[in-house]
C-alpha cells in the first residue's frame, strides 16, 4: 500500500463515498484523495458538496458538468435503441456510469494518479460498469474497491463509522434507502423494499412525482416532435436533451407517469428489488416506439426489437464502450433514418394514452389499410399468399395423415 499515495475518487457524498475518503487516509498511509463527482443532473444533491469532501480529508474536488453529454450521447441513443432492461428498467443508473468512470480516469491521468476508487458494494452492478470503463481508458490503473475489502458488513456501521468521525450525512437509520439520482431517474432500495410482498409507501419515497391516485383528474395532452429518432421538441418549443428530460419529467411526475417496482436479475447473479422513478423517459421512449410503428418497416421493426433486448443488457452490464455496442448503435442510426415526425399523448393518472401520430416518412397507407372499397389492394392475391404461406403446414399433415394410414 506504501506505492500509493494519491487516489481519485468517485465522489458522491452519499453514506458510502462520505466514510471513504477517512477511510482510505487510514489504510493507506494518510495518502492524498482527490474528489470527483460527476454531475448527471443530481440537482441538490451537489449542494455543499465541495465543503463536505474538504472538511473530511479530500485535497480537493472536482464537479464536472456532463449532463448534456450525458443525455444526448448515451441516454438518446439507448432511447433510439428502444433498450430497456427486463421490460421495466429504462437503465437510469447503467448509462450514467460509463461517462462518469470516464471523466474520473481522465483526471487521475492528468493528476498522476496511482489509483481510482469507488464505492460500489461487491453484490452490485456498478462495481463492474465503473471497472470496465476504468479498464479501457486506463488498463494498467490499480484499483480500490473498499466494500470488498473492508470491516463494514452493513449500511448501519457505515453510519457509526460516519458519527464516530463527525462526518454529516443527509440520511438517518429510518430513511436509509439506497438511492441513485440523475436528470432520467431515481431508484430506491433497501429497508421494507427487500421484502417482495410489501407495497411501496410511495408517499414516503416518491421524490420525481406523485401516485397514480394523486395525479389530477384532468388529462395532459402532449406533442413531441422527433428528428431521425431524437426528441427534438415539446408542444412545439425546440429544447436541448437536458431540458426536454426536464420539461417531461415535471409533466410525466405530477400525472404520476413512470412507477417501475421490479425484480431484477443482477448480473452478478442475484435478484434484487428496487422502484425506480423515470417519468420523462417513460414518455419518451413510449412516443418514440409509436412513432417507429409507422415509419419502420416490418422485418426491420421486429428484428430492432431483438436488438434492444441485447442493447439493454450490455448497458446494463456495464459494456458501453465496447466494440459490440459500438456496432449496435451503429443499426440503431441506420434505422432512424426516416424515425421523423409528431407524437401526440395523454397523461392521465399514471397512464399515457396515445392521441395521434403523424410522420412524412409514415409507411402507413389509408388507401391500402382501409375496410371500405378500394382499387389498390386485390383481396383475390391474399388466397395463392396463403397457399404458399401454408405450404410447409399442408405438406407435413399430408405426410402424417400417410404414415398413419400404413400402421
Amino acid at each position: 500500500m506504501a506505492d500509493i499515495k494519491k487516489v481519485v475518487l468517485a465522489y458522491s457524498g452519499g453514506l458510502d463515498t462520505s466514510i471513504i475518503i477517512p477511510w482510505l487516509k487510514e489504510n493507506y498511509d494518510n495518502c492524498e484523495v482527490i474528489a470527483v463527482s460527476g454531475n448527471v443532473g443530481q440537482g441538490t444533491e451537489l449542494d455543499g458538496l465541495e465543503e463536505k469532501a474538504l472538511a473530511t480529508g479530500a485535497s480537493k474536488l472536482y464537479i464536472e458538468d456532463l449532463t448534456k453529454e450525458f443525455i444526448e450521447e448515451y441516454v438518446y441513443p439507448t432511447l433510439k435503441a428502444d433498450a430497456v432492461y427486463e421490460n421495466k428498467y429504462l437503465l437510469g443508473t447503467s448509462f450514467a456510469r460509463p461517462i462518469i468512470a470516464k471523466r474520473i480516469v481522465e483526471i487521475a491521468l492528468a493528476e498522476g494518479a496511482d489509483a481510482i476508487c469507488h464505492g460500489c458494494t461487491g453484490k452490485g452492478n456498478d462495481q463492474v460498469r465503473f471497472e470496465l470503463a476504468i479498464k479501457r481508458f486506463a488498463p494498467q490503473m490499480k484499483i480500490i474497491a473498499p466494500w470488498r475489502t473492508w470491516e463494514f458488513k452493513s449500511r448501519e456501521q457505515e453510519i457509526e463509522y460516519a458519527e464516530q468521525h463527525n462526518i454529516p450525512l443527509k440520511i438517518n437509520r429510518e430513511t436509509n434507502y439506497s438511492k441513485d439520482k440523475n436528470l432520467w431517474h431515481l431508484s430506491h432500495e433497501g429497508l421494507d423494499l427487500e421484502d417482495p410482498w410489501n407495497e411501496p409507501m410511495y408517499d414516503k419515497i416518491l421524490e420525481m412525482g406523485v401516485s397514480p391516485e394523486k395525479a389530477p383528474d384532468e388529462a395532459t395532452y402532449i406533442t413531441l416532435s422527433f428528428e431521425k429518432g431524437v426528441p427534438v421538441a415539446l408542444n412545439g418549443e425546440k429544447l436541448d436533451g437536458p431540458a426536454m428530460v426536464a420539461a417531461l419529467n415535471e409533466l410525466g411526475g405530477k400525472n404520476g407517469i413512470g412507477i417501475a417496482d421490479m425484480v431484477e436479475n443482477r448480473l452478478v447473479g442475484m435478484k434484487s428489488r428496487g422502484v425506480y422513478e423515470t417519468p420523462g423517459g417513460t414518455i419518451l421512449y413510449h412516443a418514440h416506439n409509436k412513432l417507429e410503428e409507422i415509419c419502420l418497416d416490418r422485418d426491420t421493426y421486429h428484428y430492432k426489437q431483438q436488438v434492444g433486448i441485447r442493447f439493454a443488457e450490455l448497458v446494463y452490464f456495464g459494456q458501453w464502450f465496447t466494440p459490440l455496442r459500438e456496432a449496435l448503435s451503429a443499426f440503431v442510426d441506420s434505422t432512424q433514418q426516416n424515425v421523423t415526425g409528431d407524437v401526440r399523448l395523454k397523461l392521465y393518472k399514471g397512464n399515457i394514452i396515445d392521441a395521434g401520430v403523424k410522420s412524412p416518412y409514415s409507411l402507413y397507407d389509408e388507401d391500402i389499410a382501409t375496410f371500405d372499397e378500394d382499387e389498390v389492394y386485390d383481396q383475390n392475391d391474399s388466397a395463392g399468399f396463403i397457399n404458399l404461406f401454408g405450404l410447409p403446414i399442408k405438406v407435413q399433415a399430408m405426410k402424417e395423415q400417410a404414415a398413419a394410414k400404413k400402421q
